[in-house]
């Protein structure tokens, strides 16, 4: 059976359909589903993502073979219901061609408008449509993006504007007017005619006259732009595979710039900054759908309530609101009567909000996309608690609709209000995107790292930015609307963004900013509230959020569904506390060493290093004894009877000595020795190999003394607790090994200075001993560590480390490498690797369980809040993951999801 590689769709008949996504990406199975639902939609037909595979691995020419007939066929079908002709002079069919991925890429890939026009077919155009401004304007953009998309007309240097926007401004200003608007038939005729000679001069070839020549042109551009830099970071940072291709989408056109009657907007069933259940957008009078999105022309508010806000914001009275900037509502409330109308039935249809792109020609509404709108973290609880209380959805799917990792939005700081009330306001913009952020002002997306936490201040973003916005603190534009790349992109990130912020005055050659008086140059300091628009001189001083009623339904609807329990990694009262808030079923992972370094410790725990014979460790350790009871009281207090898993001491010795000789004199002078008895110690606990040295278990069996202490420690802190009514369930895990022996020998240790304790006390507590598995070997052999362990927590940073032979500390000089070429696709140290170390977990999980079948198995690396891995660890029957206290609603809501995909 032949493949088939191309899908039309018109007039109410399409041959794909909403469920076809990975096919037809997200826009081409959308644009089938609201042909079948009677959406008015631009006839056209959709390229599979499988072309896109096809055109990586075999080239142009050979797809082009693949493609031919079909295409052909496509066209003609558009060409009969259009009653156009492709090509022709008097009556041409002109089309669009667009990207569309099985996930939302806004902006990311490219775009062609007004394909098929000629110096013959646009004087056909302007009789046909007996408007030749519009004919020679539609000529004008196409030449324009077609150069730049497909000619790669690009700027010189990044303080160089886009070479058709330098000489457009040229022209404007010999015409003397400011908007596009303004120029007449003759301007439009001179700027195509300039810009055919710039892309002659630039690339040596003349502009493509033949309709069939520019389609191809333009659809293989489309899916060359998935490999363009910008659609590779975003993949990456949305976690979206190389493989999946992107679609090609090629439309009838609509003309939003054929007069006053004519528009293009973007539309939100609801607010995607907020989650407020609102209808609202932008719109543009005479202009097409790029004007919009690109934040050239700030448009106006498609609703009037939505216009009375903006006015608002801007300081523009009613009266010249009304008059200079009406809403869709009032311009043209027929078709916002039309419009009002598709939106409501597209949320209802689709069960979420929907981002809306559409069309007004000469009066007509026609839809050019929907999906489901990017959101901010807040807007995604709202929204999905929103739907289910108006019993559009069910608990399950609100808790679906959640993006685990968004959720870290909500935890952001924000300012603090009377910082706020004392602070000096420079400007106010839209409220592009939520949240605070404080910076010093960058110019450039690729001076983001300048300066530890920047400000990007641009006079509008593009696709070419977005690697600077994801590094930057928030983004600050002098042009744009709400829905202008910037904004949609921010609120895609969780990034605050102020946009259309008309007061500043931005120069990029001499790297300034000029707000009113004021003068700003790069490094100065500013404050943005997105939440509000406002623009702030210097810091403002930030404070933590309050969580509403919504996250704490999320977080309901995630126990109510959760198999598998989420701890934290805390090593304070504080950090335990701040867990349990977030709804931590106890500590998975508690680091004793962390408590050495406070205060006097040190000292005494480099009195302990200093010490030539287990007598002197002794008398140190028993100093230590007290602070390491204390801080374990408090801990196991703060958890309220929730398990505890207290990992013994961990890293080398050397790492608690000075390595300057400054801070060795120091510590000589403080130890009442002389710096060459310091530095002989230094330099006879140095290793070659640290990570693999004298470390973990070894420590604890080389030096048992130091195990005894601990685990002291932890059960007089258990009983001192029991005495005040406090239950414990303390688990003491012993790091790091290798062999059964190893942990048996600490094990035998543990339990015999626990029996000599209870003997002391007259008195008992329940505690367990386990183990960290973190090296292949105790995977390999868990049956046996098994006989002996009575828990399993998967170390899985350090098991990582193993299993690939990377240093975690050394691999950014290869990994960033590894990433682009392909070789890894995540990070490992971010993602869990599933298929080796994850191979390596399994197995060990499996074995433990062939031996103890009850065995409490968990996970305390850092994988255990990052989602993917969590929902891993569900797969393999884990009892619970660990991961830090603000990674734990997170892994929450994570281990709900993937309990659901599961068993439904």
């Amino acid at each position: 059976m032949a493949v088939k590689r191309v899908y039309t769709f018109g007039n109410g008949q399409a041959e794909g359909k909403a469920d076809m996504k990975n096919l037809l990406g997200g826009k081409g199975a959308n644009l089938a589903e609201m042909n079948l639902i009677g959406v008015p939609v631009p006839p056209g037909f959709t390229i599979t993502t499988d072309v896109c595979i096809e055109y990586n691995d075999i080239g142009k020419d050979a797809v082009v073979d693949l493609l031919k007939s079909d295409v052909e066929a496509a066209i003609k079908n558009i060409e009969a219901l259009t009653e156009t002709s492709f090509g022709d002079k008097t009556n041409p069919l002109l089309v669009s061609v667009r990207s569309g991925a099985r996930a939302s890429m806004p902006g990311m890939m490219d775009t062609v408008l007004n394909l098929g026009l000629n110096d013959d077919s646009v004087a056909g155009i302007a009789i046909k449509s007996g408007n030749e401004r519009f004919a020679w304007d539609s000529y004008r953009r196409f030449v324009q993006m077609y150069g730049d998309v497909v000619l790669g007309m690009k700027p010189e240097s990044k303080e160089e504007i886009d070479p058709f926007e330098r000489i457009m401004e040229e022209v404007k200003e010999q015409r003397g007017v400011d908007l596009d608007t303004d120029l007449e038939v003759e301007d439009l005729k001179e700027l195509v005619k300039l810009f055919k000679a710039a892309v002659k001069e630039q690339t040596g070839h003349g502009f493509p006259e033949s309709a069939w020549e520019q389609l191809w042109g333009a659809i293989m551009a489309v899916f060359d732009s998935w490999n363009n830099d910008r659609a590779i970071l975003y993949r990456r940072m949305e976690s979206i595979p190389d493989e999946w291709g992107t679609a090609v989408n090629v439309q009838a056109m609509v003309y939003g710039n054929m007069g006053d009657n004519s528009a293009t907007g973007v539309a939100f069933t609801r607010d995607a900054g907020t989650g407020e259940n609102v209808f609202n957008g932008e719109y543009l009078i005479n202009a097409q759908g790029e004007d919009v999105v690109a934040g050239i022309r700030t448009p106006q508010q498609i609703t009037k309530e939505g216009s009375l806000r903006w006015a608002e914001l801007q300081g523009v009275l009613e009266e010249d609101r009304a008059m200079m900037y009406p809403s869709l509502e009032e311009a043209m409330p027929v078709v916002y009567g039309e419009l009002n109308a598709v939106q409501d039935k597209l949320e209802k249809h689709y069960k979420d909000m929907q981002d809306l792109e559409f069309t007004v020609q000469d009066g007509k509404l026609w839809l050019l996309q929907t999906r489901n709108g990017k959101r901010t973290g807040a807007a995604m609880v709202k929204i999905a608690m929103d739907l289910y209380r108006e019993k559009v959805i069910d608990d399950k799917l609100a808790l679906m609709r959640v993006e685990p990792n968004k959720l870290d939005e909500l935890l952001h700081p924000v300012f603090d209000m009377d910082a706020i009330g004392s602070a000096n306001e420079l400007a106010k913009g839209l409220p592009a995107s939520p949240g605070a952020a404080s910076g010093q002002i960058i110019f450039f997306a690729d001076e983001a790292n300048k300066y530890p936490d920047t400000i990007l201040v641009r006079i509008e973003t593009s696709p070419e930015d977005l690697e600077g916005m994801l590094v930057a603190k928030g983004i600050l534009t002098a042009r744009g609307g709400m829905t202008s790349h910037a904004a949609v992109v921010a609120r895609g990130m969780g990034k605050c963004c102020v946009s259309g912020a008309g007061a500043l005055k931005i120069d990029y050659k001499e790297r300034v900013l000029r707000i009113g008086g004021n003068i700003y140059k790069e490094g100065d300091w500013i404050s943005l509230n997105g939440s509000t628009g406002k623009v702030y001189d210097g810091r403002v001083k930030t404070r933590q959020p309050d969580l509403d009623g919504d996250f704490a339904s999320i977080m309901d609807f995630s126990a109510k569904y959760t198999r598998m329990n989420v701890r934290t990694n805390a090593d304070t009262p504080k950090d335990a506390k701040t867990a349990r808030e977030f709804g931590a079923e106890g500590i998975g992972l508690c680091r004793t060493e962390h408590m050495f370094f406070e205060g006097e410790r040190i000292k005494t725990v480099r009195e302990m290093i200093l010490s030539s014979d287990e007598k002197g460790r002794r008398a140190a350790l028993d100093k230590l004894l007290p602070f390491q009871r204390e801080d374990f009281e408090g801990i196991l207090e703060a958890m309220k009877g929730y398990a505890v898993t207290i990992r013994l001491l961990d890293p080398p010795l050397h790492e608690f000595v000075p390595h300057t000789e400054a801070a060795q004199q120091e510590m000589a002078k403080e130890m009442g020795i002389s710096l060459a008895e310091v530095k002989t110690k230094v330099s006879d606990l140095s290793e070659f190999n640290p990570m693999l040295g004298h470390r973990g278990c070894r420590l604890g069996n080389t030096y048992p003394e130091i195990t005894e202490m601990q685990a002291r420690a932890i059960i007089e802190a258990a009983l001192n607790l029991k005495a005040k009514g406090i239950t414990t369930v303390p688990e003491i895990m012993v790091p790091l090994i290798g062999t059964v022996e190893e942990l048996k020998m600490q094990s035998d240790i543990i339990h015999q200075t626990a029996e000599i304790i209870f003997a002391e006390r007259g008195d008992k507590v329940e505690y367990m001993v386990g183990t960290m598995i973190e090296i292949p070997r105790a995977a390999l052999t868990a049956d046996k560590v098994a006989e002996v362990a009575e828990f399993f927590s998967f170390g899985t940073n350090d098991l990582t480390q193993m299993a690939f032979g990377y240093s975690r500390d050394d691999a950014n000089k290869f990994l960033p490498i590894y990433l682009e070429k392909g070789i890894l696709k995540h990070d490992p140290f971010q993602v869990l690797d599933q298929t080796g170390v994850g191979q390596l977990v399994e197995m060990g999980t499996q074995r433990g369980r062939s031996t103890k079948p009850d065995l409490k198995v968990g996970i305390c690396g850092e994988h255990g809040g990052e989602p993917s891995s969590v929902e891993f660890c569900d797969s393999v029957g884990m009892n619970y993951v660990s991961c830090s206290p603000f990674r734990v609603p997170i892994a929450r809501v994570a281990a709900a999801q993937a309990n659901i995909k599961k068993n439904g």
